[in-house]
């Protein structure tokens, strides 16, 4: 079992299920920027949520679920 606090929503889901919640578009889109806002850094939320540069939040929230297990830069 994944330690809370990790992963989308600070939920600790599985690491195999954050894999598949990164690779989705719209889970990640909606997600990552509600994650990255309960982490405190708004900035980097709300531009997740307006959907500006949401491809490089893909791709970074991507290889970071996959190397670290959890959501790091910016978040």
């Amino acid at each position: 079992m994944a330690k809370a606090g990790r992963g989308y929503l600070n939920l600790g889901l599985p690491w195999i299920l954050n894999i598949i919640l990164a690779i989705f578009l719209l889970t990640n889109w909606l997600l990552g920027g509600i994650t990255r806002i309960m982490r405190g850094h708004w900035i980097m939320g709300i531009l997740q949520l307006l959907l500006i540069g949401e491809i490089i939040f893909f791709f970074v929230d991507l290889v970071t679920v996959i190397l670290s297990k959890d959501l790091r830069i910016f978040a």
